[in-house]
């Protein structure tokens, strides 16, 4: 099934071609515009903008929003992770920031998480979500991943490497993306 997804992205775009193999993903078509993130939840941000890309494509459309939460605090950034150093920094900024806010002898304890929708023309939607737990570390290391990956000490993992530094195999086999890809290929089997 060919999908159109509902992000400008290029790394997310990159990873979910891998991730929802079989199915033929594509980038969401030049000009066309997608809806501000103003929800509340992971899954109120992916839902708004698969519904966006399907009624403007015609098209399965799939989107996801995902983000990273703090315990330290009490979530954040969450659904603001890609603008938490501000509405125009790149992920150096948000990294920096979430270090900065976090004490490293205080509780390092984060999650990624990640909603992904598939809504199809005629108005079916599924949705799946994925998390991955681990630890920040105030050395950020790895030239893999994006985001807050260089940060990121995976749970699932031993030897405390984060996700910059593993395989796309190994990343895609824990992720909070990867997880909610599996998910969302089951739901669309059934869809």
């Amino acid at each position: 099934m060919r999908l159109v997804l509902a992000t400008r992205n290029p790394h997310k775009l990159g990873e979910l071609r891998g991730l929802l193999a079989p199915h033929e993903v594509v980038p969401l078509p030049d000009g066309l515009e997608l809806p501000p993130e103003t929800g509340s939840t992971f899954h109120e941000n992916a839902l708004a903008k698969a519904r966006a890309a399907a009624a403007l494509t015609g098209s399965v459309a799939v989107a996801d929003d995902s983000g990273i939460e703090a315990a330290a605090l009490g979530g954040a950034p969450g659904v603001r992770s890609a603008r938490f150093a501000g509405e125009s920094a790149g992920d150096e900024q948000n990294l920096a920031r979430l270090l900065r806010e976090v004490p490293p002898g205080g509780d390092t304890h984060v999650a990624y998480v990640c909603a992904l929708v598939a809504v199809w023309p005629d108005g079916t939607e599924v949705c799946a979500q994925g998390t991955c737990s681990g630890r920040l570390t105030h050395e950020p290391r790895g030239q893999g991943g994006f985001g807050y990956d260089p940060a990121f000490v995976p749970d699932d993992l031993p030897g405390g490497r984060t996700m910059a530094e593993v395989s796309a195999a190994e990343k895609a086999a824990i992720s909070h993306r990867g997880r909610a890809a599996r998910g969302l290929l089951e739901l669309i089997g059934s869809a």
